[in-house]
């Protein structure tokens, strides 16, 4: 099973760019398609605090646009027919993509302007390592090897600013403390 999950989510990372976005989730199982749209997040926000430390400002405002129109799109297509395996696919992804539109906006409002902010780095980031072939989700200064275990088609839990300030105060606790 585990075995299957990586795999699937190995070619799904490879067959990323091949489609839009909202043809190309059609085309996975709903953990791979979830958790790649969350690789392709982290990407993009690295690479928009990428060019915001080479000069280029305005970078993560233009995400944060590409965000806000990805969110349209999934919404129009939940309006639409669906079956209900794919409207609870597209529905978690949603919720998943309004929380990382939601962290966007706040780094913009917090003029981020690297990598290394905490606002930034306190987020659950998942990348691809093509060299291991494996995904890792990364939080602070911590990293782990996702687990491909089999999570099916459920929805996720609604990510508030509240569960964000918790985490913010674990984190400052620990730091203050060590």
């Amino acid at each position: 099973m585990r075995s299957t999950v990586r795999h699937e989510m190995s070619k799904a990372v490879k067959n990323c760019q091949e489609k839009p976005r909202e043809q190309w989730l059609f085309e996975y199982p709903a953990q791979v398609a979830l958790t790649c749209s969350q690789i392709w997040w982290t990407a993009d926000v690295t690479y928009a605090l990428s060019s915001i430390e080479k000069g280029y400002g305005n970078s993560l405002k233009k995400f944060y646009k590409t965000q806000v129109t990805q969110l349209e799109t999934l919404i129009s297509m939940l309006i639409g027919q669906l079956t209900p395996g794919d409207r609870q696919k597209i529905m978690t992804i949603c919720t998943i993509d309004v929380h990382a539109r939601d962290v966007v906006d706040k780094m913009i409002s917090q003029k981020v302007s690297n990598s290394q902010a905490f606002s930034w780095v306190s987020q659950l980031r998942h990348r691809w390592s093509s060299n291991e072939s494996h995904c890792f989700a990364n939080i602070c200064d911590a990293q782990f090897i996702y687990s491909y275990e089999y999570l099916g088609n459920t929805p996720r839990l609604v990510i508030t600013p509240l569960t964000d300030s918790l985490l913010d105060r674990i984190y400052q606790s620990n730091v203050l403390n060590n």
